[in-house]
This record gives C-alpha cells, structure tokens and sequence, in this order.
C-alpha cells in the first residue's frame, strides 16, 4: 500500500454503497476501498457497533471515540447516517443505488425484503446492472435459514473448533475472528466475479455469501482427509494431521516453528541440528513414516533443539530451503524488517493499521483517507446524488439524515 502512489487504483470508477457492519462485510468492502473503489458506508442511526468495541479507543478529530475494532476495517471509505427503517430513508437509498455498482449488506435474512429492498423484488428491476452482495449467517434455505450467525459460533458448528487446540483441552476457538475475515475475503471474489460476468452479459446478479459455507470451505485439510478416509479428525495442536515434522518446538531463547515438506527439507533440518544419523532412520526416512512414528521423532529431536539458538537455526534452515520461523508476538512480528519493507504497516492521519497484501505494480492501493468520523461525508455524499440544500435540510429535520450519533436501542 503506497500513500505517495499517483494511481487511482484498480477499482477506480466503482461505486459501492455499503449497509454492512461489524467485520464480514467492512472487511469485503476496505478491500475494494484499499483498490480505489468509492465506497460509501451507511450507517445506522446509531452507528456501527464496533464503534464501540474497545478499548482500545482513538479520539478522532471531532472529540469522539472509535474504538480500535472498527478502525481496523473501515479505512478509505465515506460515512453517511441514514435511518433506512423509516420510508423517507430508503427513498434516500434507492437515490444512492442510482449509479452504484454494488451493494453489500449484513442485515438479517429477510429484512430488505420486510423494507421492499429485496433483489428479486425491487432491485433488480430497477437496478439492473446491481452486483447485490448480501453477508448472512446461513443464508435463506435450509433448517438454520433466516438465522442469524455470529464467527465463534460458527467456528463451532462448522466443525473449525473441533480441530482446534490439543487433543485432552477439548475444542478452543480460533484466536482471530477467521471465519468472519474469511467471508469477507470471499466476499469480495464474488463481487469481483460478478463484475467480471457483467461486462460480458450487462447484467447484475445476487451474491449471497454466508459464514457457514465460508466456514465449512476453510477446513482443508481435515475435511478432504475424512472425506476419503472416514476417520473423524480430532486436534493435534501445533502439528499437521499429514506432514511431519510440522510442529512448534521450544530452543534455549524462544520458540520456533518448523514446517518440513518433503525428505529433502528432513535432510537439511537435521543435517542442521546435527542429528544426521535420523534421515538415514527407517523410521523417518519418508514422510509417512514419520506421521507414523511422529512421537519416537519429537523424543529424537527435542534436545537438539533445546541446545540450538532459535532465531539462528531458524534463519539457517529457511535460507537453506526448510521452512523454519521465529515464534513471534504481534508486536515484534509488525515492528519486523519484513513487515515494514513489504508496507505491512501503514498510517494515515493519527491512525495506524495493517496493511493490504494485494501488492499490484501499476496501481496499487493507497491509504487515502483515514476510517471515517460518523456521519462525516452525509452532506457531501447527497449533494453528489443531486439532493438539494433544502432536500439535505429537510432529511436532517425529519430524523432521516443524522449527525450525531444515536443512543444504541435498548435491548
């Protein structure tokens, strides 16, 4: 992500009006933003709730708060508050569908339709060339359908939890919402391949993408192991259910992690360690024989790494071709060289944030402006729509179009 880039971006000339909140949908739609699309956040009355999700929090320029959840996914994009549960704000919305290219939405299944917004009902007559992205729990059909989901939740029935953790600790939940980030991610393929067929056939088309699906396709690979073998995968901890040695081992300053591949790679790490003697072992001498005798492994091998310099010995094996790294916390792996040369860290404003890691070498995404202050750009956002000053005046006394942020409803 280059802040100095002259380029527009890949997505330049897209327009995106984004309903969506908390992260599977923001975190699809700043992956468009990062690339230049026009991405136009419409928020609730009361904004969106990860506004709220801290500490941490950043003062923004206003005096108000948003916490660092919200901060992390909602970059390079414009914020409008609108109260699209009453009439006169979904009038304001089909206003803004007029020339957008995608809408992206979270609400719960059913809810656009209750609004009159649904694709097949209403938008896809009027918008024909609308790439309509709906993010759900467990989409309309099926026993769960109309649902709503939650990422742990999901991680849980999908079957995630189950390969998480140690085998005598029971399931563990998957530290990063991965479920919730992954949606997001395909989310944003879907979106671009809906584009894509729309230049051949002119024609928008429903996306309908859930955490449950996402979920279930992020299991490779337990699920392709059952799936051929009927044996219930069950979790190993560090290591992998087919390759070995692929596991965290402890050295005498931290820990790193080794990710052996091949009988090549197993040569070189133990060559290093010096335990040559081990390849020529036929005990170890293929990978298969290695998962089979995975503990006899770990025994012959855990002192030698207890004696070795882990940051050396790590460096020496991934230079030498046997994937190897240092066991770093967050703070160490984002103050890395690497991180830092590859842009993995960027800043605008007062506002620090990880980087995109779509590296594209004739437009590459820039940080153009920082995560919105609410309701920022509601003026300016209409104005481009045509409203006029009288109109945006009305909007704001009717309660349609806020500039403050509305107390949450209670619950």
């Amino acid at each position: 992500m280059d802040p100095r880039s002259g380029s527009a971006g890949a997505l330049a000339g897209l327009k995106v009006v984004d309903l969506s909140r908390v992260l599977g949908g923001p975190y699809c739609t700043m992956i468009l933003a990062d690339h230049g699309a026009n991405v136009i956040k419409v928020e609730p009355p009361q904004g969106d709730e990860t506004r709220q999700w801290g500490p941490p929090f950043a003062v923004r320029a206003d005096g108000s708060r948003d916490a660092s959840y919200f901060l992390g996914v909602n970059r390079n994009k414009r914020a409008i508050a609108l109260d699209i549960s009453l009439p006169a704000g979904r009038e304001v919305l089909l206003r803004l569908l007029e020339d957008a290219d995608v809408l992206v939405e979270n609400f719960k299944t059913g809810t656009m339709e209750k609004w009159q917004l649904g694709y097949s009902q209403t938008l896809e007559a009027r918008f024909p060339r609308l790439i309509h992205c709906r993010v759900s729990g467990f989409g309309a059909d099926g026993p769960l359908g109309g649902l709503p989901g939650y990422d742990a939740v999901v991680q849980a029935m999908s079957g995630l939890m189950s390969i998480n953790g140690e085998v005598d600790r029971g399931a563990v939940r998957l530290a990063t919402p991965m479920v919730d980030l992954a949606t997001g991610m395909y989310s944003a393929i879907a979106v671009l391949m809906a584009l894509q067929e729309r230049t051949r056939s002119g024609r928008g088309q429903f996306v309908d993408m859930t955490l449950y699906d996402c979920a279930t396709a992020l299991l490779h690979p337990q699920a392709a192991n059952y799936l051929l073998s009927g044996i219930r995968p069950v979790p190993l901890g560090n290591a992998h259910p087919n390759v070995a040695p692929y596991d965290k081992w402890s050295t005498r300053n931290g820990e790193i992690f080794i990710a052996i591949g091949n009988d090549r790679q197993f040569r070189i790490l133990v060559e290093l360690l010096g335990q040559p003697q081990l390849a020529a072992d036929a005990r170890f001498s293929s990978n298969a024989d290695r998962l089979a005798h995975r503990d006899e492994l770990r025994a012959a091998l855990n002192q030698a790494f207890a004696q070795a310099d882990g940051h050396e010995l790590a460096e020496r094996l991934l230079r030498a071709g046997a994937p190897a790294g240092v066991v770093l916390p967050i703070d160490e792996a984002l103050a890395s060289p690497q991180a830092q040369v590859r842009a993995m860290v960027v800043q605008t404003d007062d506002i620090r944030g990880v980087g995109t890691p779509i590296k594209l070498s004739r437009t590459p995404a820039q940080m153009r402006c920082a995560p919105p202050v609410f309701a920022r750009d509601g003026d300016a956002i209409l104005r481009e729509s045509g409203f006029s000053a009288e109109e945006i005046a009305q909007l704001k006394r009717a309660g349609v179009l806020r500039e403050g942020r509305a107390k949450p409803p209670a619950r």
